[in-house]
């Protein structure tokens, strides 16, 4: 299939590793132009090393007002296809092992960024009648995980802005949707593995096969097959899709609407 992503421009944010770097991968498979966004310069020129010239990269904290504004710099003559808006999470913790300054952390690391970055992008992409946003989130927004309540709480935060929004720019040509990741194989699970672990009182390898055994098909996903969908998601194939949440999980959401 294909999907019509030749030449077009996107901008992946925690492009170094995980979600983010499987579909700047697809995107540039396809044919696509991308910046590429990560803290870790080193991990970057790798990576544009190995793609060639359709990879541009920034190194930088994409939660910092200066770099949002450094990405959108080097966009200024793009006609913007679609941003992938992704960063990593909290720590794991329980409600009561959480203290109120790092409420405030999950904040602006979880939601606040996010929604100046978008008011952003929303606005080149109003000026263009298009536009693709896809917002990487976790599977909590649709069924709490344990020892992760800042996520469970800060994450369906930016699913309620995303919905509200897809309604207000549906008719200009730009689509904002959720996806909502389970368990994968990435190294953002280890924090949930070590945590499960020092609960427990088991080792790291333990507390994976416990996860594993949460999950319908059986196995942990990998970053490689949510890109596929991603990919299809920030492509024009998708303008019929928007204000929605994918859930990508093995079948790990008990609700009738995982």
């Amino acid at each position: 299939m294909d999907l019509q992503l030749k030449d077009r421009f996107f901008i992946v944010t925690g492009a170094g590793s995980g979600f983010g770097r499987a579909i700047a991968e697809s995107l540039l498979a396809e044919g696509a132009r991308v910046l590429a966004v990560a803290r870790t310069d080193k991990v970057l020129g790798e990576f544009q090393q190995q793609v060639g010239p359709n990879l541009k990269i920034l190194a930088g904290d994409i939660t910092q007002p200066a770099v949002q504004q450094e990405v959108l710099k080097i966009a200024d003559n793009e006609f913007i296809s679609g941003a992938l808006v992704n960063a990593g999470g909290p720590p794991a913790k329980a409600f009561m092992e959480t203290e109120l300054d790092e409420w405030d952390e999950a904040y602006r690391s979880l939601l606040r960024w996010k929604v100046a970055f978008t008011q952003q992008l929303t606005s080149r992409m109003l000026k263009q009648q298009y536009g693709r946003i896809l917002f990487i989130e976790s599977v909590s927004v649709k069924q709490p995980v344990d020892n992760l309540v800042l996520s469970n709480s800060l994450r369906a935060a930016v699913v309620g802005f995303v919905k509200s929004l897809s309604k207000d720019v549906a008719q200009q040509g730009i689509t904002l949707n959720v996806m909502a990741p389970g368990y994968h194989n990435t190294l953002a699970m280890k924090r949930l593995f070590d945590k499960k672990a020092a609960l427990q009182n088991i080792s790291a390898d333990e507390a994976r096969k416990a996860f594993e055994q949460l999950i319908p098909v059986g196995k942990l996903g990998e970053a490689a097959d949510l890109a596929v969908l991603a990919t299809w998601l920030l492509s024009p194939l998708s303008c019929y899709a928007t204000g929605q949440t994918f859930s990508h999980d093995g079948g790990a959401v008990n609700g009738l609407f995982g």
